[in-house]
């Protein structure tokens, strides 16, 4: 987004150099010529007036989070994991147990769920994580969401 910006302004910037090289040498000439200014007003020069463009920089929050909004966002990044049986899936499904996942699996969960919230979550904080609702209350603690 910064380079965008960076790029917008440049562009911006040399074409108003271009104007004022471009505009001006055609005002002079034009101011120059009393035939042209006697005749019609068609032709009165307006005083150049350099372009500025207002910077403004807009920032957006996260979206408000509830406990039902991480649930469903939880649930639907395990849904689309896999190795994970939708049908098998509930809060309270154990993730070695009932789902029958092994390390490297709960890993990878996590990291999938570490993506979907946007934070990382601490490999001693993940060994406790064993089902989607200890991850619903782990993220709603970490994002300070409480009912």
């Amino acid at each position: 987004m910064a380079s965008l910006t960076r790029n917008l302004r440049s562009i911006v910037h040399r074409t108003l150099r271009v104007r004022n090289f471009s505009i001006q040498p055609a005002i002079v000439g034009v101011q120059k010529l009393p035939i042209l200014n006697q005749k019609s007003s068609n032709f009165d020069v307006i005083p150049h007036q350099r372009l500025s463009l207002p910077l403004k920089r807009s920032y957006s929050a996260k979206p408000p989070l509830t406990l039902d909004f991480i649930s469903d966002r939880t649930m639907l990044v395990l849904r689309l994991y896999d190795k994970i049986d939708a049908c098998k899936l509930t809060l309270d499904s154990h993730f070695i147990n009932d789902l029958g996942l092994d390390s490297l699996d709960h890993v990878e969960v996590i990291m999938a769920i570490e993506d979907e919230f946007g934070f990382e979550i601490p490999d001693m904080d993940a060994e406790k994580l064993h089902r989607p609702k200890d991850i619903v209350r782990y993220v709603a603690d970490r994002e300070d969401v409480y009912e």
